[in-house]
């Protein structure tokens, strides 16, 4: 078929996957001003970066500037670790060959880096000045709450943290809002994992940064879309109704307060700071892969003792493409992609969206014409989130340890916000798989 008609089913499987959030969520009043601002958010969003040639332009400079930047962090684990720090088929400035890929030395040093800029940026108000951008326009466009806003807002740069800026609203929030908050946490990835998922996809989606960018604002949109069909507010937030400057220097105290005890005196404090924050998160990361990568072995050692089906031991990566596959077809991709396209979006659940974007990578590369550009860059945004059971851990422990006077509809409300969070990013695949 046409690609036409894909990109119809993509259109379509938008749709579909909101009435699937109205259906599996509380019937209340619907906010027809939050619904409609964030279905015509997230499509202008999208239209922009994929039709008008000078946002196209704007994401491609973008793009340069991140791929120079992690190029240049890249120097300093060549000095640390020669050869181990260079990625397959490439050379040292003496002939040294890599050894090969080796994800804790070519990946990991990345964060690090990227940490300790996104510290810097923070330190130089930067960073409060977008975020403050980005809220007011969320307050406007989709009529949030002022705490929504901002979460919303923080989520494009930071991960829990992004809940450290309202803290003194947390345990005055309805539960539409927070689910919001949470889904909007899952939905994006900060701004220093999105390193890994850069390296991840460089060589075979040399524009994946401006993407990957691109990606985590459309989600916004969609994850309040999704979150608002699921549990509509039916209640008066008490959280602030309009965002102002003065809230915008309390909420990045409240974060400050959480981070460091007292004001850095000089950028490179800021920077060893922060590369000391990177180093914990890499660590961080390392740790969840290598207790999930092998919890999910031993599972898979049981379920070989079943029946194969079509000839195949059963996986735990097969059973969640199996559940997904239904989705997949929705993103507009073609039937010989269908298969692929679930085992790759059903390992996110378990394996991380890391080992997602490295499997995604390893398929395109080795299987020539694997997927078309099209439904590759739409299974990229599908891709662009923390939606795993291991960040449902590290999101309701986060926000308990915050509030910990809520800490039961936390819960609740965290296993709901996988699935809103896992229904955004659809949403956000099915805008790139209509419009790439």
């Amino acid at each position: 078929m046409d690609e036409t008609v894909y990109r119809g089913v993509a259109f379509t499987g938008f749709f579909i996957i909101c009435l699937i959030a109205w259906v599996t969520g509380n019937k209340g009043q619907i906010n027809k001003k939050t619904i409609a601002g964030s279905i015509f958010l997230a499509w202008s969003i999208g239209g922009m970066t994929f039709w008008f040639p000078w946002t196209r332009k704007a994401l491609e400079w973008i793009n340069s500037v991140l791929m120079s930047v992690l190029q240049a962090s890249q120097k300093g684990s060549i000095f640390l670790f020669g050869p181990l720090a260079i990625g397959p088929g490439e050379l040292l400035s003496d002939g040294t060959q890599s050894i090969g890929f080796v994800l804790a030395l070519q990946v990991l040093p990345s964060v690090i880096f990227f940490s300790a800029i996104i510290s810097l940026l923070y330190y130089l108000n930067i960073i409060q000045a977008c975020v403050n951008g980005f809220a007011k326009f969320f307050h406007k466009s989709m009529a949030l709450s002022g705490a929504e806003s901002f979460s919303a807002a923080v989520s494009i740069f930071f991960g829990i943290e992004s809940s450290l800026t309202i803290r003194n609203y947390l345990d005055r929030m309805s539960q539409s809002e927070l689910l919001t908050l949470i889904t909007c946490m899952m939905a994006t990835v900060a701004s220093t994992v999105m390193a890994v998922y850069v390296v991840a996809l460089r060589d075979i989606f040399p524009q994946i940064a401006g993407h990957l960018i691109s990606a985590s604002i459309i989600s916004i949109p969609c994850a309040v879309l999704i979150s608002k069909l699921s549990l509509p507010e039916n209640e008066s937030p008490q959280t602030p109704g309009s965002v102002s400057n003065d809230i915008t220097e309390e909420a990045f105290a409240n974060k400050s307060k959480d981070i460091n005890t007292k004001k850095p005196t000089n950028v490179m404090v800021v920077l060893m700071e922060g590369g000391a924050l990177g180093v914990k998160l890499a660590i961080s990361i390392a740790t969840l892969l290598i207790i999930v990568l092998g919890l999910q072995e031993v599972i898979d050692l049981i379920l070989k003792l079943f029946p194969k089906i079509s000839e195949q031991p059963i996986s735990i990566n097969r059973v969640f493409g199996w559940l997904v596959w239904p989705f997949t077809l929705l993103l507009g991709l073609k039937p010989e992609e269908w298969e692929m396209g679930s085992q790759i979006l059903g390992s996110r659940f378990v394996e991380t969206e890391v080992s997602a974007y490295f499997k995604l990578a390893s398929v395109q590369s080795v299987q020539t014409q694997a997927f078309s550009l099209r439904s590759f860059t739409a299974l990229t945004y599908s891709l662009c989130g923390f939606v795993h059971f291991a960040s449902l851990g590290i999101f309701v422990g986060g926000l308990t340890a915050i509030v910990p006077s809520r800490a039961k509809e936390i819960s609740i409300l965290g296993i709901r916000g996988l699935w809103t969070a896992f229904l955004a990013t659809l949403l956000t695949g099915c805008i790139a798989g209509a419009l790439a």
